[in-house]
């Protein structure tokens, strides 16, 4: 029989953090959530919206082994297990810190405006066929996000992919030298969070700050595509680490050269300096080749299994609200009766919105099915987020993208997105409401059999309202009969 290292023992933790263990403990696990938690956690007790302290004594009822806190809480037990610090947030981080230095795994660290997550996917799932790969379950990028994907990896992981995320200057970098990542990859620069950083010349720069945090002779995957390629490529070059560009232009190193996609899938062909690769995914989107692009340069770059690698790519599919495609099914019996939904509700700026209307005007809506004889493409969109002084007019350029004179209805949520439904011809604009919970209600008048859906906006929206409320719509698809045998 096969046995399992514990994830930290109380004597590591002790070292790790300078902290008092209250009794000797083991964990194989690191929650901060009393709703996901697993017997045999360690809970955390941030302080966030609410107190962690206040759900100690309920993480231990469920089965925590042990809890990290500053105090004994109210309600627990002086001998219960407890990591006892100055600072929980601090310990975290310090416990992230030794987890990192006592792996071997090869660590990648990926950040970028669109597509950090799906290529994080992409990611575990090609690793996966080469090693033991470690990754966060969500989207865990930030202060406390990246400290607990490190604290929960195996010691034993041959990699692990960490995303590094910001809202505003000065945040990536500490987060990649915590991370120390022996590969880094930056997906995109784009419009967003010009609130806090007033210029994409600035977002490229905290961007390229995630190349600080490279280990000594790394490598730095970078979009050679922008107009600010050249700042993430002379960053790479101060550190001394070796840059692999890639996309669309002549001088990347690994050149995108053609895409086809269908309703499910994408299919493209490109060369990594003189190797023609063809690779597909599991999911329709330039956006979504480019991002494995940057996976197919990482594998041949790290002289992995490239066969394989590309066989395990073909199977990778987004996840909802990045994308994810379903079939809803308004019958029961009538398998005609239905509509597909593409969910975008996790989040919006102005170029991963460009990127999704490019994939709807490219999808197949269905004729003679519903209650219109044409089956439509339909966009319900609402606000994109921290776009500063440029949110009205970026909003209302959405309405002259090319993509755009193939969709037939789009309906528009929140304020900022009234710019785009004035700026729409009369007879594309749907509704404009205040809320995604305006729309809930309507949702059966929003669409029909035959039609293709799709939802974006950023996470503050709560367009997910929207999704869940045309899904309610869905039946279970009829089976056909069986005959006994």
């Amino acid at each position: 029989m096969t046995t399992t290292s514990p994830l930290w023992t109380s004597e590591d933790a002790v070292a790790a953090t300078g902290g008092r263990a209250t009794v000797p403990f083991t964990v194989d696990g690191v929650s901060i959530d009393t709703r996901t938690l697993k017997p045999g956690d360690l809970f955390v007790a941030l302080k966030a919206a609410r107190d962690g302290h206040d759900f100690v004594s309920q993480a231990l009822a469920h089965g925590a082994g042990a809890a990290l806190v500053t105090h004994v809480p109210e309600g627990v037990a002086e001998d219960a297990p407890l990591l006892i610090v100055d600072d929980v947030q601090t310990a975290l981080e310090d416990l992230g810190r030794a987890s990192r230095a006592r792996t071997k795994a090869r660590v990648v660290g990926i950040t970028g405006s669109v597509g950090k997550t799906s290529t994080k996917e992409m990611l575990r799932t090609v690793l996966a066929g080469q090693g033991k790969v470690h990754a966060a379950e969500a989207s865990y990028n930030n202060h406390w996000g990246v400290p607990l994907t490190l604290a929960r990896m195996p010691a034993d992981s041959d990699f692990a992919v960490i995303e590094i995320g910001m809202s505003n200057p000065g945040e990536i970098a500490p987060l990649a030298k915590m991370a120390r990542p022996n590969a880094v990859i930056v997906t995109i620069v784009a419009a967003s969070h010009l609130a806090a950083f007033e210029s994409l010349e600035g977002i490229a720069h905290e961007k390229a700050s995630i190349i600080e945090g490279l280990e000594p002779k790394g490598l730095a995957i970078l979009n050679g595509d922008l107009e600010t390629s050249e700042i993430l490529v002379d960053k790479a070059h101060e550190t001394g680490a070796t840059v692999r560009t890639f996309g669309q232009s002549k001088g990347c190193f690994a050149r995108l050269l053609d895409v086809q996609f269908s309703d499910d899938t994408t299919v493209a062909t490109a060369r990594a300096w003189r190797t023609p690769i063809l690779y597909k995914v599991h999911a329709p989107g330039r956006h979504f080749a480019m991002n494995a692009l940057s996976v197919v340069t990482l594998i041949q770059a790290w002289k992995l299994d490239q066969a394989v690698a590309l066989s395990d790519l073909a199977q990778w599919e987004p996840v909802q609200g990045r994308g994810a495609r379903e079939p809803i099914h308004l019958d029961p019996v009538d398998t005609r009766q239905v509509f597909e939904m593409i969910d975008e509700s996790y989040n919006a700026n102005p170029q991963s919105l460009g990127a999704a209307l490019e994939v709807l005007a490219a999808a197949r809506a269905h004729n003679n099915v519903g209650r219109f004889k044409t089956g439509r493409k339909i966009a319900i969109l609402g606000d994109m987020g921290e776009l500063g002084r440029t949110a009205e007019a970026l909003h209302e350029g959405i309405a002259g993208l090319p993509a755009m004179k193939s969709v037939d209805r789009v309906h528009c949520v929140g304020p900022l997105m009234r710019n785009l439904w004035k700026a729409l011809p009369p007879e594309k604009r749907g509704l404009h409401v205040d809320s995604a919970e305006a729309l809930v209600g309507k949702a059966r008048s929003l669409v029909d059999a035959g039609d293709v859906v799709m939802v974006k906006g950023s996470n503050s929206m709560r367009l997910r309202l929207v999704v869940d409320a045309l899904r309610k719509l869905g039946h279970p698809a009829a089976q056909p009969d069986q005959e006994d045998s």
